[in-house]
């Protein structure tokens, strides 16, 4: 446990790094803080946060930077209870689901400079809304499956023989009789789907149609919604190349990315991951912050932004806190609907 001393020490040290990006000496805490010491006590303080781990002291410098822990007893300890209010207001009003996960990233990046990460709902997570069941050719079927937050899935089912295109009409209005306002992740979509008082012609039909409702999980790229890698980089604020080249990778490779949000999901508030807190190596030498919106008691999906760890997590965190409670709000009235 540190000193009051040697808190105040620490805060100094990373609010300079995250100022200016350089080394923080113990002349200049000493000047600049009404610690009522001077640089030789400060200089002794340095070195103990050193040797607890918080500090590292570049060759380069006689200045000392934050280790990943120090910016974890930063975050866990030394943040104000209760920042401002980040100017932050999502414009989602009348705006399709997709559209507004693509909303809320472009807006989070903006606003903390920091690349923003948004999970859409997965499409089981919704009702269906309406069913199109659609001849292609004489033995080619597209079901297409509108749901109630909007979303749109097409699945083509080949046939070995032509279909009867009577079949294919009936069915369209049969699936919307069984299916509208059934949950796409629903236990039932299968019995409802084949009714055994169907005759056997029809109901083979069906259950030959049942995949594109029961295999609908979305891809990695359909959930994801990515802003803010130009102004990332643009910012300077990576040390070297080898960090930029990591967090490309998890972006071209985002079923990882996904994985990495779960968490999230069950955290009760704003999760902060630093450095080599993150399970995936790749994230490994980057922040990242990030929380679950939802439903109450069912989580959908999360909000997040990555950077490099000399980010300024006050800002980061209310952010993200607010942007997932707006998030939160606009599912309300979506799923509601």
């Amino acid at each position: 446990m540190l000193t009051p001393r040697q808190e105040r020490i620490l805060g100094l040290v990373v609010q300079g790094y995250l100022e200016d990006g350089q080394p923080v000496g113990s002349k200049a805490i000493a000047a600049g803080a009404e610690l009522g010491v001077g640089s030789s006590t400060v200089r002794y303080e340095l070195a103990m946060l050193e040797e607890e781990g918080l500090l590292a002291h570049p060759h380069t410098s006689a200045g000392r930077v934050p280790t990943d822990a120090g910016y974890r007893y930063f975050v866990d300890r030394l943040l104000p209870e209760k920042p401002r209010k980040p100017a932050l207001e999502l414009e989602l009003v009348r705006r399709e689901v997709d559209d507004a996960m693509r909303t809320a990233a472009e807006t989070l990046s903006q606003v903390t400079s920091l690349l923003a990460v948004v999970t859409a709902p997965s499409i089981e997570t919704a009702t269906i809304h309406h069913v199109e069941v659609l001849q292609l050719q004489p033995q080619v079927v597209m079901v297409v499956t509108i749901t109630s937050t909007g979303g749109v899935a097409k699945r083509v089912l080949p046939f070995p023989t032509p279909v009867d295109p009577g079949l294919v009409s009936w069915a369209g209005e049969y699936l919307n009789e069984q299916l509208v306002g059934i949950g796409l992740g629903a236990r039932m979509l299968i019995k409802r789907i084949a009714d055994p008082s169907l005759p056997p012609t029809e109901r083979h039909f069906v259950e030959a149609l049942s995949p594109a409702f029961t295999e609908l999980a979305a891809t990695a790229e359909e959930r994801l919604y990515v802003d803010g890698t130009a102004r990332l980089f643009t910012e300077q604020r990576f040390q070297d190349l080898a960090q930029i080249n990591q967090l490309m990778s998890v972006l071209e490779h985002r079923v990882g990315l996904l994985g990495a949000l779960a968490s999230a999901l069950a955290a009760p508030d704003v999760m902060v991951r630093i450095g080599a807190e993150n399970e995936l190596p790749a994230l490994q030498s980057v922040a990242l912050v990030a929380k679950g919106y939802g439903l109450p008691g069912r989580p959908l999906g999360a909000v997040s932004v990555l950077g490099p760890v000399r980010m300024d997590y006050g800002v980061a965190i209310s952010t993200v806190r607010e942007a997932a409670k707006q998030l939160s709000r606009f599912v309300a009235d979506v799923y509601e609907e």
